[in-house]
């Protein structure tokens, strides 16, 4: 996969240990971790990661960004040695890091086989799909060096399977099989190793059938209601659905409905 478009932004270029690639007719970003065997994750790369994401959600090529891996492990995780080294500042900053796929307003798929342990599993968890073959095997292993999660992994666990299943995840360094990951509510699909890039891109083409701005609503929604009350989060959909009301797509909706054709979603 190839841009179709050179790439400026210097947020996508000369990148540690993962590459971007832009696929802009299917307004797709992939976001590849490189480091083969295991694609650990440095320090560095993790603001480097923060800001690939920000130039993503800027970019009008892309609708949809895929978080993928090289070879048969997603990624066991960061580069130990390296927490050591950092200072308490750049460690601070870890979970803000792995949040980026969170933040970002498009949505967000990771494709997960293999080991994917640590933040290679924080930052599947900030994502909003995770599709998972059968060899993956998430783990918060954080454990075994006398440390806990540090990018968020056991916060957005608890949230996803409740704080019975997360203890036995976290305190015991559990690893968890994609089939069981799938049953306990943590994956979107689980499918045979050999059929999860079909399985992705029948994701990616699904989300972009679906109007932007009503895409980029949803999510922001739906995060920002996580801890809100029943009747705050009530209110707060209403306030959506009516400025969605107003907007182009949700015309081009109504009308492509009655016309029985396909809608022609803009993004406005």
């Amino acid at each position: 996969m190839t841009s179709d478009t050179p790439t400026t932004d210097p947020r996508l270029t000369n990148l540690d240990g993962f590459r971007v690639e832009i696929d802009a007719e299917r307004e797709r970003a992939d976001v590849i971790l490189a480091r083969p065997p295991m694609n650990v994750i440095a320090m560095p790369q993790r603001d480097e990661i923060r800001k690939v994401f920000e130039a993503l959600d800027e970019d009008p090529r892309v609708r949809v960004i895929v978080l993928r891996a090289e070879g048969e492990h997603f990624s066991s995780g960061g580069y130990i040695k390296g927490f050591l080294d950092a200072s308490p500042e750049h460690v601070s900053k870890l979970a803000w890091n792995m949040a980026a796929p969170a933040r970002c307003s498009k949505p967000v798929i990771a494709a997960n086989r293999g080991y994917t342990f640590g933040v290679g599993f924080e930052i599947s968890l900030a994502c909003d799909f995770r599709i998972v073959s059968e060899t993956c095997r998430y783990a918060l292993p954080e454990q075994k060096l006398g440390q806990i999660p540090g990018s968020g992994g056991s916060a957005r666990l608890q949230k996803i399977v409740g704080i019975t299943r997360t203890k036995d995840i976290v305190m015991r360094s559990k690893r968890i099989p994609g089939r069981q990951a799938l049953d306990w509510g943590i994956a979107t699909e689980c499918v045979a190793d050999a059929d999860l890039e079909k399985a992705t891109d029948a994701l990616v083409e699904e989300l972009r059938a679906f109007s932007p701005i009503a895409q980029r609503t949803a999510k922001k929604l739906l995060n920002d209601t996580e801890d809100a009350s029943l009747s705050i989060a009530i209110e707060l959909e209403g306030h959506c659905y009516s400025r969605l009301r107003q907007a182009d797509d949700f015309r081009e909706g109504v009308e492509a409905f009655h016309a029985k054709r396909a809608p022609r979603f803009t993004g406005s």
